[in-house]
């Protein structure tokens, strides 16, 4: 008598890692230890190369992010593409710029692979916010000047009648904002945060490609930081920190060689 059965390979893991915000010495030590042991690479456009060359020469490379707001990939490929590669039996490192919780859809690939039952892990890395701000001197909370920071997407058009984030309710709230992916939208923001009760003389800064050779920032008055960053030439990938704490970068902005001479305000 015999018998006959499918023979189904182990199931890989994948690992939602961050790769931090550009400067790849900012990289976790796991994140590293991961990178040299996956079979293959799922990653994003901001991933600096230096971070790519520590993975395996052999491992496959899946390119998946997008750049200047045009989508590479539809976020549902993506999630397939994950499940497949580690239903091939592969370790599958997902490399997202930042930090994959904090505004990179970490949750949405993390919901996937749990909805399919397969492994995974997440790897915390440096996010933009964090990290701008400390490259540009500006302390995120302070004593004297904020004890709260919020962080809040400008990528969502803010004067949709249905928009998630009530600008004027966040202009009267006395924290320290970090809008992510605001800089197309920064004038109406900045308008609506000054309707809701933030006075115009508030300190904000652009920080644009932070922690990179291209790292460069701007400070001026929440009023006139849109108009003033869109005429220096400001544009994405940047941050904008507004309170008062960012008055603080004249003082302790510490990465002078990346940092053009009149950009300040």
């Amino acid at each position: 008598m015999s018998s006959s059965f499918e023979i189904f390979p182990t199931t890989g893991t994948v690992y939602l890692v961050g790769a931090g915000p550009g400067d790849p010495e900012l990289l976790t030590l796991k994140a590293r230890r991961l990178l040299g042991e996956a079979d293959a690479i799922v990653h994003d456009y901001l991933v600096a190369p230096e971070i790519l060359a520590l993975a395996r020469p052999d491992a496959e490379r899946f390119f998946v992010g997008k750049k200047g707001g045009g989508f590479c990939c539809p976020q549902t490929q993506i999630d397939e593409t994950l499940v497949r590669l580690a239903r091939e039996g592969k370790t599958v490192v997902r490399l997202k710029g930042g930090d994959p919780f904090v505004f990179g859809r970490g949750g949405e690939e993390a919901e996937a692979l749990a909805d399919a039952a397969i492994p995974f892990e997440i790897v915390p890395g440096v996010t933009a916010a964090l990290a701008a701000a400390a490259y540009a001197g500006i302390p995120l909370t302070h004593r004297a000047h904020s004890s709260a920071v919020v962080f809040l997407t400008g990528h969502e058009d803010p004067n949709k009648p249905d928009a998630a984030i009530r600008w004027e309710d966040y202009g009267r709230l006395g924290a320290t904002l970090c809008i992510y992916m605001g800089m197309k939208n920064l004038e109406t923001i900045t308008r609506r945060l000054q309707v809701g009760g933030l006075a115009s003389d508030t300190p904000a800064a652009v920080i644009q490609s932070a922690t990179t050779g291209g790292h460069r920032q701007l400070l001026a008055p929440v009023g006139e930081i849109a108009q003033r960053s869109e005429h220096a030439g400001f544009g994405a990938p940047a941050i904008v920190v507004i309170g008062e704490v960012a008055a603080l970068a004249d003082k302790l902005a510490w990465f002078d060689a990346a940092r053009p001479a009149g950009i300040t305000a």
